[in-house]
């Protein structure tokens, strides 16, 4: 049909006509939008197929115009989307509404993903005649991976907080029943055979319990760990046991202890979070199945040594190895693996900081990590930490409170809200000779204070209610300097920025403890011999 000059076209024109129309209100657009790289903005006709690209689009999908202009946009999507009819739902609702919103994952040229935030307008003709569709996507993909690394960071620290309100419970009924089965072992005769044997088990029972307990605390960062000299291969006896138990039955578990005293000073607890992490990332490279092997051995570095690992300087270093059988990693991943935030598991399935945490705590340790890797072929971390030849052991003291108690002249006050704790604790502390008072809270205890000159130490929790312990221990300090002050708790949250160094002084002995703690623990304070 021939149009008469300066008509308009007729309400029954063809498609023909009418993609015409569109392709050259699409070139218009193109030249106003053609600058924007930070969105993909392009245009589709009512079919779906895309008719106008943009350098935005380009740069973010990956293709050229050439290689897209008119070809269907559901090609963007991902098959389970093409397979439940997305595309087609999404262009209903902008032609029903003049508008569809949405976010969800979009395929670039080469097959990887990535978190798009959509918009896509109807666009129609002044009659009302549906055009096509202007469609705007932009990137979002780092926003919902700090999105979801916020989320996991805010879970965990829910889960330590649980954990930790659970820990201290269970510390306070550990003090109890582990202390009283103390006081119970060195108290029964020794022709009681039979009973002392129950009461050992049930002391190593209350030990091992209370070994879990701080390893939960440990790997929530609930509590406040001290570098100690420590002897490798003992501690690893231990978390070995512990590991081998949460590994799938596919994963063997490989212990290598090579016959030497691989004593270094290092943050047990600490020492076992990074651990962990490797044997957790491990796991992962294995999903079926594999060997894990913890090997321990000594290193000698030279001058010459010291060229290659410029990171340690020469001596001496127990050197601990965590050898897997998986996938392996690149070169390209290698390089990246200590990064923050750099992982190269599945969204939601790794924040990225496992590495670097362990990386990080080995370089304050004194020591250095590196990491040898071959695709197809595993990993293997070494973890170099300097060798302490003439310490002992600091995991292993063994504290000894005598069988028969001398009287002594000190007095100390004893806080805690928890009265089993408070009554074996002030008990105990009467039968090795000291005289004791007992308070419920830090109110009771300045009361006592203010009426009792006589008091050497203060023996408190920090979890108290109302004014807790580190707020006690500060009144107490600025009120009677001469007074000694000893902390302990089973949930010692670290203190606040603001806290003053002659708090952050302050000992602690955590819960649950013995006896035999207990009393070396106090007379330490007393001699003024402090770790």
């Amino acid at each position: 049909m021939d149009q008469e000059p300066g008509g308009s076209l007729p309400a029954s024109s063809d498609d023909s006509e009418l993609t015409t129309r569109l392709v050259a209100s699409g070139q218009h657009l193109a030249r106003l939008i053609e600058g924007i790289r930070d969105c993909a903005i392009y245009m589709i006709d009512p079919a779906g197929t895309v008719i106008s690209w943009n350098a935005g689009a380009a740069r973010i999908k990956g293709y050229g115009a050439d290689e897209i202009v008119g070809r269907s946009f559901t090609q963007f999507y991902t098959q389970e989307d093409r397979d439940s009819g997305l595309p087609a739902h999404a262009l209903a609702i902008a032609r029903q509404t003049g508008k569809y919103e949405g976010e969800g994952w979009r395929l670039r040229k080469d097959g990887t993903r990535f978190w798009a935030s959509v918009l896509v307008d109807a666009l129609r003709s002044p009659q009302g005649e549906l055009l096509g569709f202007a469609k705007i996507t932009r990137d979002m993909t780092e926003r919902r991976l700090m999105q979801e690394q916020l989320h996991q960071s805010q879970k965990m620290e829910a889960i330590g907080q649980l954990t930790g309100g659970v820990a201290h419970d269970f510390n306070n009924l550990l003090t109890v029943i582990l202390g009283n089965l103390d006081t119970l072992s060195q108290n029964l005769p020794p022709e009681q055979i039979r009973w002392r044997r129950c009461v050992d088990q049930a002391l190593r029972a209350s030990e091992r319990a209370a070994n879990l307990t701080q390893q939960l605390l440990a790997f929530a960062r609930r509590q406040p760990l001290k570098p100690k000299p420590v002897e490798i291969n003992r501690l690893l006896t231990g978390w070995t046991d512990m590991v081998r138990r949460t590994l799938p039955e596919n994963i063997n578990l490989r212990r290598i202890a090579h016959d030497f005293s691989a004593i270094t000073e290092v943050d047990p607890n600490q020492l076992e979070s990074a651990l962990l992490n490797l044997a957790v990332n491990a796991r992962d490279a294995m999903p079926n199945g594999g060997t894990l092997t913890v090997e321990t051995s000594t290193a000698h570095i030279s001058e010459a040594d010291v060229q290659l690992l410029s990171e340690l300087q020469a001596g001496d270093y127990v050197l601990i190895s965590i050898t897997d059988t998986g996938v392996g990693m690149t070169s390209e991943v290698m390089e990246r693996a200590f990064d923050p935030f750099f992982t190269t598991k599945p969204m939601g399935q790794g924040t990225g900081l496992g590495l670097s945490q362990v990386f990080g705590f080995v370089k304050q340790s004194g020591g250095h990590m590196k990491m040898y890797s071959r695709p197809g072929h595993g990993t293997t971390v070494k973890i170099y930490l300097p060798w302490l030849a003439d310490k002992e052991d600091g995991c292993n003291e063994k504290a000894r409170a005598p069988n028969v108690a001398q009287p002594r002249e000190e007095t100390i006050l004893v806080v805690d809200d928890n009265d089993a704790v408070r009554s074996f604790t002030s008990d105990t502390l009467r039968d090795l000779g000291f005289n004791v008072i007992e308070a419920v809270d830090a109110s009771e205890a300045l009361r006592i204070l203010d009426r009792n000159r006589r008091v050497d130490l203060l023996f408190t929790d920090i979890g108290l209610p109302g004014l807790n312990g580190r707020e006690l221990a500060a009144t107490v300090q600025r009120r009677y300097p001469k007074v000694r002050l000893l902390f302990t708790s089973g949930y010692a949250q670290m203190p606040s920025p603001t806290t003053s160094s002659s708090l952050m002084d302050i000992p602690l002995l955590s819960k649950p403890f013995t006896r035999a703690q207990l009393y070396e623990r106090i007379v330490r304070s007393f001699d003024g011999r402090e770790e």
